[in-house]
């Protein structure tokens, strides 16, 4: 709230200038919000992904979470007014890919009731195969 009054002192007092950086400086505090919410929701997504290949099963709870994991991706992307997304396809996989050893590491918490470490569990699934997966889920 501060930068929005802020904002209109420049743009009052004629600082154009400094009013465009501060707007700038606000695009990029949004978009960094935007992407540390996707990050978090696709964790979530990728623990899921993972204790069903792992397990070779599913539960509907798991399958609501995947549901409304991959709805929240994409509300959170998606650009209201002029459309498009935030991030494209490729940042997408990034933030996939960096949280990947997060969502490992939680899954291995709850997939077989705990029983195996976080690199045992990365041997019984294939890393880009679920990566693709998700992505092929945020996409759809």
């Amino acid at each position: 709230m501060e930068e929005l009054l802020e904002l209109r002192q420049f743009l009052e007092q004629g600082k154009i200038h400094e009013a465009l950086l501060l707007v700038d400086e606000l695009e990029e505090m949004s978009l960094s919000d935007k992407i540390n919410k996707i990050d978090s929701y696709g964790v979530i997504l990728l623990i899921h992904l993972i204790k069903q290949k792992a397990e070779k099963r599913s539960t509907r709870s798991w399958d609501v979470s995947i549901e409304n994991t991959v709805r929240e991706i994409n509300k959170i992307n998606k650009r209201r007014k002029s459309g498009g997304f935030y991030l494209n396809q490729a940042e997408l996989i990034d933030i996939l890919e960096q949280g990947y050893q997060v969502a490992l590491k939680r899954a291995a918490l709850e997939a077989f009731e705990g029983r195996y470490e976080a690199q045992e569990l990365a041997a019984m699934v294939d890393q880009q195969e679920i990566l693709a997966e998700a992505l092929k889920l945020i996409q759809q």
